[in-house]
């Protein structure tokens, strides 16, 4: 029995308005869907994950998963549903309480856009430890210098968290020496920040960021200086459950077209459906997506019962990128030359689908993740 009908059945209506057509028009012109994500907040959704105390819904990561698969199944691109109600997760579980009373409640109300995290770096990649952006504190403020890459929706935000050095890096202890920052986007646009847009695949409204002597509030300081790392970690494990989630949905979406479609087209005088060539490729991608959602909601029931999850996280993003890519494949089997014109939206979804192998964590770093913590196997870097 599904325990929560109801809330898959609300976000499923919220995204019936916005079909193929709008998400070929975002697509195609590298747009923000503004006016989804106003329907999104104003349904209560951009608040799911933040405390009741602040304005929000108070839902654990086990709802914010089915919101997230069920906004992807719809046939939407969820990055910024992804986005809005878990991007200021460092700030509901490291922030100090001034700050949260003062955003929390207007992120979950709509008055704020909270969209942005800035982490990445183009020498850095998936080593954190050797990012170059610094934060060097000056009586009552910090001031920002450096350049991020790959930062979505970072034109579109009003806040956003940027991870810093505020000491130099240590060979022996690398995390040592990074914080985190908000950012109040409206103030620091041409006042120390300057961002460009960054052409991809795969519309995520992706920017490079460069901080040129940007103040920023010491009171904007998350977690404490030289605590980033641990700020960013729990996050870190959300972050992948609920990509996983979102793959999940992916994969349901695939196979859901892929399906009707071979029930209705006729080749030789019989539904290709009928062929187990078609047949036999669906089947194994709708087992392999049945259980990366067990593994999804396992690792989700854990982060929300505070127990250790961190390889559950993994695998969850490891096994549910894999089955979504593999939907998708075989979806475009399914439909052909068909599956290539961008009006059945299979093409979009086929190259967003692909994104989740290699970010926000790719899957052989997932892989070496499990193969150290489960089997004991020496670190490989």
């Amino acid at each position: 029995m599904d325990t929560h009908a109801e809330l898959r059945a609300s976000v499923r209506a919220l995204c019936a308005p916005y079909g193929a057509d709008y998400w070929r028009e975002q697509d195609e012109k590298d747009g923000f869907p503004e006016r989804f994500l106003e329907a999104f907040t104003a349904a209560g959704f951009t608040g799911a994950l933040i405390p009741e105390a602040y304005g929000g819904s108070g839902l654990g990561l086990v709802e914010g998963a089915v919101i997230l698969e069920e906004v992807h199944a719809s046939g939407a691109d969820g990055g910024v549903c992804h986005a809005a109600m878990n991007v200021m997760g460092a700030l509901i579980h490291s922030g100090g309480e001034v700050l949260k009373a003062r955003w929390l409640p207007q992120v979950a109300n709509g008055a704020v856009k909270f969209l942005a995290f800035a982490v990445t770096e183009a020498d850095a990649g998936t080593d954190t430890s050797r990012i170059r952006t610094t934060a060097r504190r000056v009586d009552d403020h910090y001031v920002l210098n450096g350049t991020k890459l790959w930062i979505s929706r970072a034109l579109e935000t009003d806040l956003m968290l940027v991870l810093v050095r505020t000491a130099p890096r240590q060979t022996d202890k690398r995390m040592n020496g990074l914080s985190v920052l908000l950012v109040d986007m409206r103030e620091a646009r041409g006042n120390g920040v300057e961002i460009g847009r960054v052409a991809t695949m795969v519309n995520h409204n992706s920017t490079e960021i460069l901080f040129d002597n940007l103040k920023v509030p010491t009171e904007h300081l998350i977690g404490g200086e030289g605590q980033g790392f641990r700020c960013i970690m729990q996050g870190m494990n959300a972050e992948r459950i609920l990509i996983g989630a979102e793959c999940i949905g992916d994969a349901r979406w695939f196979l859901d077209k892929a399906a009707a479609y071979a029930r209705e087209r006729r080749v030789f005088d019989r539904p290709i459906g009928q062929n187990q060539a078609v047949q036999l490729p669906l089947a194994q991608a709708h087992a392999r997506t049945y259980a990366a959602r067990l593994v999804v909601e396992q690792a989700a029931r854990l982060f929300d019962e505070g127990k250790p999850c961190g390889v559950e996280a993994n695998m969850a993003k490891l096994l549910a990128s894999q089955a979504s890519w593999e939907a998708g494949d075989a979806c475009l089997k399914v439909f052909g030359g068909m599956g290539f014109a961008r009006e059945l939206g299979v093409e979009r979804k086929f190259r967003e689908s692909r994104l989740y192998a290699v970010a926000p964590l790719s899957n052989d770093l997932a892989l070496t993740y499990i193969a150290e913590r489960e089997l004991g196997l020496p670190k490989s870097f």
